[in-house]
């Protein structure tokens, strides 16, 4: 598995998010478990880049502290970190539609950064910052957004109503999906969000940990029921030769070793072919009860 990363991509955790400060310890849990993983840095997005997608009085005014970003504070760090969080996200689908397959980028805070606003920990949306970017390269290009994310990705449908750019297609499902109920239900459409986005050359998908019940800002599927999320979308995207460059997205249990084994499945579920037991064992059909706990 291909993975994007550097220290630059990294801030200290604020605002109440661990997000800034996520990506080191994401990273240590996975190559642990993989230690064959193939790393390179992120190349930053230019300021330009972050223009097509956002105003150039809003990318302005975070640069210089004059605004709060997503965290509700004004870091220099985190400012450093901005280039390189997008950067990752960029050379991460770069890479994919290159050489084909799944690269990670473990970054997160994109979908609720809107044309001019900083929200809900997001600052600059990268989701549409490489979209936009791709475009601009490869006109002919067709790249979907899989917003797996709990909450509804109202920043990067923000920009896209304002811009209508041709060639982006975005799927969010925290638009509908959000109740325990729902669980089984969204887990049958994953097969009908994927054919939609069967004509994309590349799929940006946000693995987001944060639809997990125990979640404090989430809670709507077990671990094994986003671990089948991951195994599907994967799946489905590698049998319709689509690459794909995806991310961690929120989530807020803590500990924080708690979102990171959230975020070890999906990496189990992007590397292995095959669907590991639990989450075989739903496809099946087989009752989930007994199988898995809430917390496990």
């Amino acid at each position: 598995m291909r993975v994007v990363y550097s220290e630059d991509m990294v801030a200290p955790a604020q605002g109440g998010s661990p997000s800034a400060a996520k990506p080191t310890a994401v990273l240590a849990a996975w190559r642990a478990r993989w230690p064959n993983l193939v790393v390179r840095p992120p190349v930053p997005v230019t300021y330009e880049e972050f223009c097509r997608a956002h105003s150039q009085s809003f990318v302005d005014d975070i640069l210089a502290l004059r605004l709060s970003n997503g965290f509700g504070t004004r870091s220099g760090a985190v400012n450093a970190s901005l280039p390189y969080t997008s950067g990752a996200m960029l050379t991460a689908a770069r890479w994919a539609l290159s050489e084909g397959g799944a690269v990670a980028a473990p970054v997160s805070g994109f979908h609720h950064a809107h044309w001019d606003d900083a929200e809900g920990f997001c600052t600059f949306n990268g989701l549409m910052v490489t979209a936009l970017a791709l475009l601009a390269e490869r006109p002919d290009l067709k790249v979907g957004i899989l917003d797996y994310d709990y909450h509804y990705g109202n920043g990067t449908e923000d920009i896209l109503q304002r811009l209508q750019p041709d060639g982006v297609v975005h799927v969010t499902a925290g638009e509908v999906w959000q109740q325990p109920e729902q669980a089984e239900a969204f887990l049958e459409n994953i097969a009908s969000d994927l054919e939609s986005l069967g004509n994309c050359d590349l799929v940006l998908y946000q693995a987001g940990a944060d639809p997990h019940v125990d979640d404090p800002l989430g809670g709507f599927l077990t671990t094994s029921q986003l671990a089948l999320r991951d195994w599907r979308v994967f799946h489905g995207l590698r049998e319709r030769g689509i690459p794909v460059a995806w991310n961690l997205a929120g989530g807020y249990q803590t500990p924080l070793s708690k979102v990171i084994a959230i975020h070890e499945n999906t990496m189990r579920a992007a590397i292995e072919g095959n669907p590991p037991p639990l989450v075989a064992a739903l496809k099946s059909g087989a009752k989930q009860q007994g199988l898995v706990s809430a917390s496990g």
